[in-house]
This record gives C-alpha cells, sequence and structure tokens, in this order.
C-alpha cells in the first residue's frame, strides 16, 4: 500500500509503498477512504519527534476491511460499516504508525461508527478535534456531558482537580464561557458542546469569543449562537470580555490555541472562581506565563488512545480513565454526528495522498498563527478559516 512516511532529517515526508497492516486480535483494518489534517501534523514533520521511517497524520474515515479474531460479538462491528477515527501519527517520540495511508490498523473500540448521510470526506475532520473539545469541556473541566462515563475514575486520576469530585458540579444558572480561537474546529465543536452542557445541566449558557470579524456572522448563527464575539486583533480584548461579562468575569474559558501570551490573557477573563483548558502544555515550551491566579487544564488529546506519550522533556502518563472516556464520547459520536453534534465545514482537497505535503501541509503551516499563510493563487490554497482540509483517498 501507499503511505506518507516521515524523512526527518530533511523535515518533510514522501509517499512510499510500505507493507498493509495486520490486525492483532482485538484491533480492526480499515479501508481509508479519506483523511483530514490538523495543525500538528506540519508542526511535527517541519520539526519532528519521531524518526525517519513513520507514517504520518492523525485523522481518517474508511471501511472495515478486516474485523481482528478476539473482537466482542456485542460490538456490533462488520466488514464493510463505515468508520473513523485518529491515530498518533509522529505527533511524539514514541514509535506509532500514522493515519495517512491507504489502510491502517486500530483498536476495535477506538473508532465510531458514521451516521447514514454523513460523508467519508464529513467524518474525517471529527475524531481528533472533538474529541480535544470533549476532553475540555466535560473530561476536564467538568461540565456535564450527554453521555454517562466515570467521572469518579476521571478524577481520582486528578487529585488536583478539586471541584468535581463527586461527579456533581454545582454549576450557576447562567453559565459565562469564553472560547479563545473560536472559529478553530476545536472551537467550533466545543461552543456546541457547551450548548449541550447546558441543556443536560437545565442552565442557560452566554457564549463570549475571540475570533477574525469575517467570522462574527457564521459564528453568531446556528449551531454555535455566540451572544459576544471580540476580534482577537484588538490588543484589550480581554477587557472586552471582563466589561461584556458584567465586570466580574467569565466563569470557564477554552483557549483553542495556547501558544504565546494566549493563555496569560485568557486567564485574565476569569472569574475569581473561573477555570480554564488549555490544548498546548507549559512543560512543552508553547506558551509562557508568569504565576496565574488558576493554572489552566492541560491534557493531551492521545490520552484518548489509552498509551503514554513521550514529547521531547516531557511525558504525558498513559490515562486508563481517559481511554474510557474516549469510548464512550465515540459511541456517542456514532449516534450524535450530523443531528445533536453538526460536523464542522469540509474544504475538499484535490490530489490524494500525493498532494498533502506540498500543499496542505503548506498551507497549514509549522503550527503557528501566524504561519499560516502562503502566496498561491489557486482557490484550494486560500488561508484556512472555520473549516477542515479533506482529502479523498
Amino acid at each position: 500500500m501507499k503511505a506518507l512516511i516521515l524523512h526527518a532529517e530533511a523535515r518533510t515526508a514522501r509517499l512510499e509503498a510500505i507493507d498493509t497492516p495486520i490486525a492483532s486480535s482485538h484491533e480492526i483494518i480499515v479501508d481509508v477512504k479519506a483523511i483530514s489534517l490538523n495543525p500538528i501534523d506540519p508542526l511535527y514533520v517541519s520539526n519532528p519527534l519521531g524518526s525517519t521511517g513513520r507514517t504520518i497524520g492523525s485523522d481518517f474515515a474508511g471501511e472495515i476491511a478486516i474485523l481482528g479474531p478476539s473482537i466482542p460479538a456485542s460490538s456490533s462491528l462488520q466488514v464493510g460499516d463505515r468508520v473513523a477515527g485518529f491515530l498518533q501519527g509522529a505527533c511524539s517520540v514514541n514509535d506509532r504508525p500514522g493515519a495517512f495511508a491507504e489502510y491502517v490498523k486500530i483498536d476495535w473500540d477506538l473508532v465510531w461508527k458514521i451516521p447514514d448521510g454523513v460523508s467519508f470526506e464529513e467524518a474525517a475532520g471529527v475524531s481528533l478535534v472533538a474529541l480535544t473539545a470533549a476532553q475540555g469541556m466535560w473530561f476536564r473541566l467538568g461540565l456535564p456531558a450527554p453521555f454517562d462515563y466515570d467521572k469518579i475514575k476521571a478524577f481520582g486520576e486528578h487529585p488536583e482537580w478539586t471541584w468535581n469530585k463527586s461527579g456533581q458540579q454545582q454549576l450557576p444558572k447562567v453559565i459565562d464561557f469564553f472560547i479563545y480561537g473560536a472559529s478553530t474546529s476545536v472551537g467550533l465543536y466545543a461552543a456546541q458542546m457547551v450548548r449541550l452542557s447546558a441543556e443536560a445541566a437545565g442552565k442557560k449558557v452566554r457564549l463570549f469569543g475571540a475570533a477574525s470579524k469575517a467570522r462574527w456572522d457564521f459564528l453568531k448563527a446556528e449551531p454555535y449562537g455566540y451572544e459576544f464575539l471580540v476580534d482577537y486583533r484588538d490588543h484589550d480584548w480581554p477587557e472586552q470580555i471582563r466589561k461584556l461579562s458584567g465586570g466580574a468575569g467569565v466563569h470557564f474559558a477554552y483557549d483553542c490555541i495556547s501558544e504565546g501570551d494566549s493563555v496569560e490573557r485568557v486567564s485574565s477573563t476569569l472569574a475569581d472562581t473561573g477555570r480554564s483548558a488549555i490544548v498546548r502544555s507549559r512543560a512543552g515550551g508553547a506558551w509562557q506565563a508568569g504565576e496565574l491566579s488558576f493554572e489552566p487544564i492541560y491534557g493531551a488529546v492521545w490520552e484518548g488512545l489509552g498509551e503514554e506519550v513521550q514529547y521531547q522533556g516531557f511525558t504525558v502518563k498513559k490515562s486508563p480513565a481517559g481511554r474510557e472516556f474516549a469510548v464512550a464520547f465515540y459511541k456517542w459520536l456514532g449516534e450524535a454526528t450530523g443531528t445533536s453534534l453538526n460536523p464542522v465545514p469540509i474544504r475538499k482537497m484535490p490530489g490524494g495522498l500525493a498532494k498533502v505535503v506540498e500543499d496542505g501541509l503548506v498551507l497549514l503551516g509549522s503550527g503557528k498563527m501566524e504561519e499560516r499563510e502562503t502566496k498561491r493563487t489557486e482557490e484550494w490554497m486560500k488561508p484556512v478559516s472555520a473549516e477542515k482540509l479533506v482529502y479523498t483517498i
């Protein structure tokens, strides 16, 4: 089969022929029909953590080609089922294959069934970013989720998470929630999930967001429904958020960018008892801040795969609770996608796997927002905002 293989010394990836994966007893082989790009994909190709020879990429969607012999009958999985999921790719020191290939293997319970009416291309853009948002909203901040998972186990892994030990968090009648990077894919899912949490708890929510003015009308419409928006380019946007919240600050914040000074500035929008979650770690050097009134909650989306993740300089521990949460979330996702939870808009990119490196990875840059620009003039190479880049395989 063909796959995009990391060449670490050259800081690029190349399309090569490699062996088709073989499923273990608890794994499935998926015939990949579509892949979706995330900013981490070009980041860890241009700044490689892995060694040469690894398949890159995270998100995929396709059809089950082979079922491992020990997959329980209760899974209801069958050859030919349409499923989606994500792999770690070249995004850590750990030697694990990624998703940008014609076939992938994955644990049977870490995929979700694609509902009728949702295309492979739409589904390919869901798994990683939707789980990232769900982890931030429900697993870490502890807002009510529309499905059951072991909350006590989750907080047992994190004794520092003191606000929800009983699994029954007290929420205000009106939840003020701020999302920085509101037009990112993670932000688009987070906004929908906050509204689902408020509905589950019988509460109201006021959504505050920071995004380009060009996206405000889009973000004010359903299914996002922002009440208040500020331009992230304004130097005083934190003061604007506090003023819009009535001066007291917001109850919760989610920083979907988490780089430079964004974490410190987002933290300044919080009320005295407010809490925030982030998508990149202080230990990894993505952002810098002094002493904060509340240390924002970080966790890698890879926790959902149930494996230890080694970066250069720090390690994200294996999280059994994180994996259990991902399994429960994906079971719900197979029922909710296209109804309770809308996939984010997609941009269909031409050329399949052969064009990912020269087009998609270039368009997403090396990870930083200011580097995600290109002077290319093709229609599919216009700047990315509020959409996922998808390739049909």
